[in-house]
């Protein structure tokens, strides 16, 4: 896929955030970058959302305590290191995780627990934890503030990715404008709750703690928990915000007449970043959105979507472009929601405009234009639209075809 287009050559980032990445010694090669930093100069509020895997890794935990005692309070800043996960760990790994925050703080001059920290590599290793503190120390001096040190902190922060994921926007609210950027990490171990990887919404708007926290669950469940790549659920999976309300004006409260706005700006921002996850999906060649209309409430048309997207026949086929939509229909039912048969309709739609392929109308299937099916299926861009004529339940997720590839980049991983 065209994945070099999706790089920003500029951006609107918030006022009193500095941000940076450089080589500290976890990976090999010295050219890549393997430790990133975003700090406030002021304190922020801070929120956060994070996997649901029972072997949830040492920073994933640290995190969740400062932002259970905090009650998202005081927050300055973000440190992340790629190439180890510090997951799998014991406590020596929770130890490393807070001596990232502790020599963060200090840097940074906060005398509190202020710092998100986020680890992401391969699993079951510890981190090499002198190299980190010492670059730590030398990184977060050298931050800015500019395009360059932004792009610079999402080179840091990916492992497999093959390009940084960065994203900001400009919007108002009360007649005041704000400025937001997000940043992501993620190609593989992609599936919900939450998909696998690291990423954070950094604004200059004032936020309520609870608003932040309030919008920012709002968002990933509508972006980053509606991917997947290859249905495996990380140990590392965090998504944080920080709010420093630098640019000024009236605080944003979870009543305030701006909070829809607010909550949509960062459904936005993070509903590009997920997509960007799967663009850059591991050996992925295709970029595909599954849309189901017609479902009895919006939870069962999540469900077959997820279904669908998650499912390696669907998946290979997609690859193979074999218009086989069989497998399209299998993965609906088995999903365990509320299915008629008689009513169920599956279409390709094309992304460059032209007329959309009817493959199964009211349980009836159509005859196929195969050639105009492989047409559609040679894009890199498509849709699969799954109608069950039920009700008005809706939902879209985003997904990508099962390579070769995939198998290869996974099969050696850790040389």
């Amino acid at each position: 896929m065209k994945r070099l287009a999706k790089i920003p050559t500029s951006g609107s980032y918030p006022i009193g955030f500095r941000a940076g990445a450089k080589h500290c010694g976890v990976k090999k090669d010295p050219s890549i970058k393997d430790l990133a930093a975003i700090v406030s100069d002021r304190p922020c509020t801070g929120a956060g959302v994070f996997t649901s895997n029972a072997f949830k890794a040492a920073p994933v935990q640290v995190d969740q305590a400062i932002l259970k005692s905090t009650k998202g309070h005081g927050f300055r800043a973000m440190v992340v290191n790629s190439g180890c996960a510090n997951a799998v760990t014991g406590q020596g790994g929770i130890a490393d995780a807070k001596a990232m925050m502790k020599v963060t703080d200090e840097v940074i001059g906060s005398s509190s627990e202020s710092t998100f920290v986020m680890s992401t590599g391969v699993i079951g290793q510890r981190l090499p934890i002198d190299k980190i503190l010492t670059g730590i120390k030398s990184l977060v001096p050298a931050i800015g503030g500019t395009h360059d040190d932004w792009l610079d902190c999402a080179k840091g922060i990916m492992t497999t990715d093959t390009f940084p994921k960065l994203v900001s926007a400009s919007f108002e609210a009360s007649g005041q404008k704000y400025n937001i950027a997000g940043m992501a990490k993620g190609a593989g171990m992609i599936h919900p709750n939450m998909a696998t990887l690291l990423g954070g919404l950094f604004t200059d708007a004032p936020v309520a703690a609870d608003a932040l926290q309030s919008a920012l669950k709002e968002a990933v469940n509508k972006s980053f928990n509606s991917i997947s790549v290859d249905g495996d659920m990380s140990t590392n999976d965090t998504i944080v915000a920080l709010a420093n309300g630098a640019a000024g004006g009236p605080e944003i409260t979870i009543s305030s007449p701006d909070y829809p706005t607010f909550v949509a700006i960062m459904t936005e921002l993070a509903t590009d970043l997920a997509k960007l996850v799967v663009r850059d999906g591991e050996g992925a060649t295709k970029f595909v959105q599954i849309s189901v209309t017609g479902a009895a409430s919006d939870a069962e048309a999540k469900t077959v979507a997820s279904n669908i997207s998650q499912s390696m026949l669907v998946k290979t086929a997609l690859y193979g472009r074999d218009a086989n939509w069989g497998r399209i229909l299998c993965a609906t039912g088995y999903s365990g929601v509320q299915i008629d048969p008689y009513k169920t309709s599956v279409s390709f739609i094309p992304t460059d405009g032209s007329k959309k392929l009817d493959l199964l109308v009211n349980g009836e299937p159509e005859a196929v234009d195969e050639a105009r099916a492989s047409e559609i299926l040679e894009m890199h861009d498509l849709e699969i639209a799954v109608d069950l004529g039920l009700g008005s339940g809706s939902a879209t997720f985003w997904t990508c075809d099962l390579s070769h590839e995939y198998v290869t980049i996974n099969g050696d991983y850790r040389s």
